[in-house]
């Protein structure tokens, strides 16, 4: 039978595989981004995340079935603040109503192996506190003092958008609702996010340098959407709150058996 989804960053990269491989398998997708999408908003914004909401009710009418959060940047930026944490919490918790009129209902969003990097603590403090005017000041203040290379928010967002899916998967307004809600963590993939580094051979020894992956290296974009489609289909019927590393071994290389 067919399925509905609302897909973030739907314009390009993850996001973009992940629908076409959706659409193939004859589910309706609808789209966001800040471009070239069935919902066109800007997810830094209170009234972006406002009208994501009431443009998906509407579309839908008013159920879906998967909700993916997908949509990210990497640059050093307070905006990364607004799309990584608090607008991929505002897809989440804002759709969440919709997931509940499904029968099969499941939600994912897309973390990062940048997450076991160097990270700001007051930054993650304030993400996970929800206080995004804190947040985003806090950023500025990184991003004006930093040296030179030295970027702690993109990975700070991704380890709080991992601690806050880790904190609320099992509870009553999740699990407890039958709704399967989980992240992907990918390494280095192929995406119009990282063509520039990609670009010079400097900058892929740089990537392998701080993102080891053994198993086949860097990966393209359909790497993570199969997972992805995967995840939030029935056949996913008890993964709850898992943080899964489709990284080529970056975890493994990083942080061995140190997790148990």
């Amino acid at each position: 039978m067919s399925r509905v989804h609302i897909v973030t960053g739907s314009a390009s990269g993850i996001g973009h595989a992940t629908r076409t491989l959706l659409e193939a398998q004859g589910d309706r997708v609808i789209g966001v981004d800040r471009h070239d999408a069935d919902i066109t908003v800007d997810l830094t914004t209170y009234e972006g995340r406002r009208t994501l909401v009431a443009e998906a009710e509407r579309l839908s009418r008013g159920a879906v079935d998967g909700v993916l959060a997908i949509a990210g940047l990497a640059a050093p930026s307070p905006a990364t603040v607004g799309v990584n944490y608090f607008g991929a919490l505002a897809t989440l918790e804002g759709l969440r109503p919709l997931l509940t009129r499904s029968v099969a209902p499941r939600a994912v969003a897309v973390s990062s192996m940048a997450a076991m990097m160097d990270t700001d603590d007051e930054l993650e403090q304030l993400l996970l506190d929800g206080d995004e005017p804190g947040a985003l000041a806090r950023a500025q203040v990184l991003l004006d003092t930093r040296p030179a290379g030295d970027d702690r928010i993109y990975p700070t967002t991704k380890r709080a958008l991992s601690r806050w899916i880790r904190r609320v998967a099992a509870t009553d307004n999740w699990a407890g609702a039958h709704i399967a809600l989980n992240a992907v963590s990918p390494g280095v993939i192929r995406t119009p996010m990282v063509a520039d580094m990609l670009a010079t051979p400097e900058g892929v020894e740089q990537l392998q340098r701080f993102v080891p992956m053994p198993l086949n290296g860097f990966a393209e974009a359909e790497v993570v959407a199969q997972l992805l489609v995967w995840l939030v289909s029935p056949h996913n019927s008890h993964l709850c709150g898992q943080v899964v590393y489709l990284d080529g071994g970056s975890d493994v290389v990083m942080r061995g058996d140190s997790v148990w």
